[in-house]
């Protein structure tokens, strides 16, 4: 198997005048294609955020020397945010994890080969479950690899090696918008086409700042022409919200309080579209009688909005056209984030904003592939969105995939935070992760740091060695980054996006699906990932997977159907007539339910676990800090045009009133602690975050160091958006 690598690599790795763009003709099955001529352009799309920009790659003699926004996207219309202009400049980082690295007796990482890397890999797995069983080994993966790796990694992991626990970092970001889309409309089926942000009466976000989050999503919002208004909802005053028409700044997690009372006015005010209601849903009384306890004053002293502000988001809502609601990671990250998500599905079915353009209860994905990683990579859904407990689609993998049946597992097994529980108790002994930093980007940091050297054997599979997470590993595998591999993207809008290898892989690092093909060799399960040789087979097999799924893909032919479309939104059963640019889901009023019939479903609010006391005063908000940065900064920090960009230090954002109490002026050092740690940081007085809360950016390591593990219980997401913290002037001799 090491010979067939080493062809690999010659094939796909090898001179820069080979394999680095490929036309619509020439793509096809394993096809190898023809050289590149110099000065060529080819079109890819962006690996950082959801929203899945199309950029134009330009090569002189093979190398890719500069990148554009492509004009001709449907998705970006010729725009790109600074990250996607530098995507090119981060693969060069001299910190490129260039070869296997397996740490020493004296505790360094040192290089190996990759032969001795995969026999360690997996003779100490394998080891480990000898001796303690199939339940003491899991992996933790990533949005942000190609679905067509997801789909090896998953076959690979569940399938051929038999792990039974394993969850994908998507658990951080989208997973109370999965559940809450499975529970309300039967899929985790986001409805909506970017046109509906140009085709709104009424834009509202909820815990949303997409000109920072996601800028281009924001530029779509701009091109507007209907006259739209902007309601942001949202405890800070944010820079989308700054644009708004209305800011009703809320306290902390009072949205369910908000949403709820907004039904109750709208239901008193007759403003529902009952005809919609009774032929499309179930639940509907059941939820009107549970919202009426919601009067207008209860929900005043709930957020601590104006009564006014209130009512006038009423008022718009009642008389708009066509409404939408979208939500990002300030619902999702939440205690309580699935039922807060579903009182804004339930506002769209009572009013009929759903399958009309600029409608909707729209939930904006966070990572490039998230949406591929929520139906394609075997962590909490079966293959194509099935259900692991239901064995009508394990029979269908199986019968697909040409196994038994009784290698399927039937649960998802462990979720993120269980799987790090596991750990801590000495239940899981060995760990793989692969395309994610759990050091920096779970709760409790430091506690993360000593809960993985708990561990008889860590592997990190990263295309940098120096991050947090893989400075712990026994093993560093490196892998190819984005631009260094083919495969596909999934966005916020469900559209299959093209990735193409426009440069290669350093040193003898390996795009991650070629080390699960050399996994399965070793292990001794090649068999079942053989007949995938090529991304494009991966594809192929994708089709059949989602046959009959509502994700149904089997319409798109290949990929040159979808460098010719610009992308392709899934569903497209076979048969379908040619796709329109955009669109929407949901335009029949059926549901995907067994009858049909979308589902009004509600709780009532919890108290947040971690409220304000006289010790720790100040509720920590936490999200993106600027449009240059991207979640740990494991690539953003490589470029130095972006860090020239945004803050090099973490920093904290405090109200002036709550500045001046304790003496703080701006840009001096402040200790920032919670139950859990302390850390010391910049201080930013500013008007933007509200009396009694701070923010900081997730980007920077401090961040975690304070935030509470707490988790919603339908989805198992973490909130990372509320805990009580102390904010204290540091002695002046301690200055700078």
């Amino acid at each position: 198997m090491i010979r067939k690598a080493t062809e690999l690599l010659r094939q796909w790795d090898g001179p820069l005048t080979r394999d680095l763009v490929l036309s619509p003709g020439e793509f096809g099955l394993g096809q190898v294609p023809e050289k590149l001529v110099p000065d060529q352009t080819t079109r890819t799309v962006c690996g950082y955020c959801s929203t899945g920009c199309g950029l134009q790659v330009h090569l002189r003699d093979g190398v890719a020397i500069n990148l554009s926004p492509a004009a001709d996207y449907p998705v970006n219309l010729g725009m790109a945010c600074p990250k996607g202009w530098e995507a090119l400049s981060v693969l060069h980082s001299p910190d490129r994890a260039s070869e296997p690295l397996w740490r020493n007796e004296a505790g360094e990482l040192k290089p190996v080969s990759w032969d001795d890397a995969l026999k360690t890999f997996c003779s100490r797995f394998q080891n480990i479950i000898r001796e303690h069983g199939l339940d003491s080994v899991a992996f933790l993966s990533t949005g942000q690899i190609p679905t067509e790796e997801m789909v090896l990694l998953g076959m690979l992991t569940r399938f051929g090696m038999g792990w039974r626990h394993g969850d994908s970092n998507t658990r951080q970001c989208m997973a109370t918008a999965a559940v809450a889309y499975k529970q309300s409309l039967g899929f985790d089926a986001p409805p909506y086409s970017y046109a509906d942000f140009e085709e709104s009466d009424l834009l509202i976000f909820v815990g949303a700042n997409p000109c920072v989050g996601h800028p281009i999503l924001w530029e779509r919002v701009l091109r507007n022409q209907r006259e739209a208004k902007i309601v942001v909802i949202d405890p800070r005053h944010t820079e989308t919200a700054q644009a708004a028409d209305l800011h009703l700044p809320l306290q902390p997690k009072s949205d369910l309080d908000l949403l709820y009372g907004l039904a109750n006015l709208l239901i008193e005010r007759g403003a529902v579209k009952q005809e919609y209601i009774d032929e499309h849903t179930n639940g509907f009384a059941d939820f009107a009688e549970f919202v009426s306890a919601w009067p207008l004053a209860r929900i005043v002293a709930a957020t601590g909005l104006k009564a006014a502000e209130v009512e006038q988001l009423v008022e718009w809502i009642a008389t708009s056209e066509r409404v939408s609601f979208w939500w990002t990671m300030g619902v999702n990250q939440s205690y309580q984030g699935v039922r807060t998500a579903q009182s804004l599905i339930n506002l769209a079915l009572m009013t009929g904003n759903f399958g009309r353009p600029g409608t909707g209860a729209n939930s904006i994905t966070g990572q490039c592939n998230a949406m591929g990683s929520r139906l394609f990579s075997n962590t909490s859904a079966l293959l194509g969105g099935r259900d692991f407990t239901k064995p009508e689609h394990r029979q269908q993998v199986a019968q697909i995939l040409g196994i038994d049946e009784t290698r399927i597992p039937h649960s998802s097994g462990y979720t993120y935070d269980q799987i790090l529980e596991a750990v801590r108790r000495g239940e899981i002994r060995g760990l793989w992760i692969i395309a994610t930093n759990t050091v920096h980007s779970w709760m409790q940091r430091d506690e993360t740091r000593e809960t993985l050297a708990k561990l008889d054997f860590l592997v990190v599979q990263d295309m940098y060695h120096t991050t947090e997470t893989a400075q712990e590993a026994d093993l560093l595998l490196p892998a190819a980054g984005w631009g260094e591999k083919e495969g596909t993207f999934i966005n916020s809008e469900r559209r299959f996006g093209l990735l193409k290898k426009v440069a290669r892989a350093p040193g003898v690092a390996l795009a991650d699906s070629h080390i699960f093909r050399l996994i399965s060799h070793y292990w001794g399960c090649e068999a079942l990932l053989a007949p995938y040789d090529h991304p494009a087979k991966v594809f192929q097999l994708m089709k059949r997977l989602s046959q009959g799924m509502p994700c149904d893909i089997t319409g798109i032919e290949d990929y040159a159907m979808l460098e010719q479309a610009g992308g392709i939104q899934w569903p497209l059963p076979a048969g379908s007539e040619p796709p329109a640019v955009e669109r929407r889901l949901f335009a029949d009023g059926k549901f995907f339910h067994a009858d049909g019939r979308a589902k009004f479903l509600f709780d009532a609010p919890l108290p947040m676990p971690e409220p304000a006391t006289d010790h720790y005063p100040l509720i920590l908000l936490t999200g993106r800090g600027t449009v240059s940065q991207w979640h740990t900064q494991t690539r953003t920090a490589k470029s130095a045009v972006l860090r020239k960009l945004y803050p090099a230090g973490a920093y904290l954002e405090i109200h002036p009133r709550d500045a001046r109490e304790r003496g703080i002026q701006p840009l001096e050092k402040v200790e920032v602690s919670s139950r859990r740690g302390r850390v010391t940081v910049k201080a930013m007085i500013t008007p933007t975050v509200g009396r009694g809360q701070v923010f900081m950016p997730m980007h920077y390591g401090e961040t975690n160091v304070l935030t509470l593990p707490h988790f919603d219980p339908h989805s198992r997401q973490p909130s990372y958006k509320d805990c009580a913290v102390q904010v204290r002037r540091l002695n002046q001799e301690n200055q700078p």
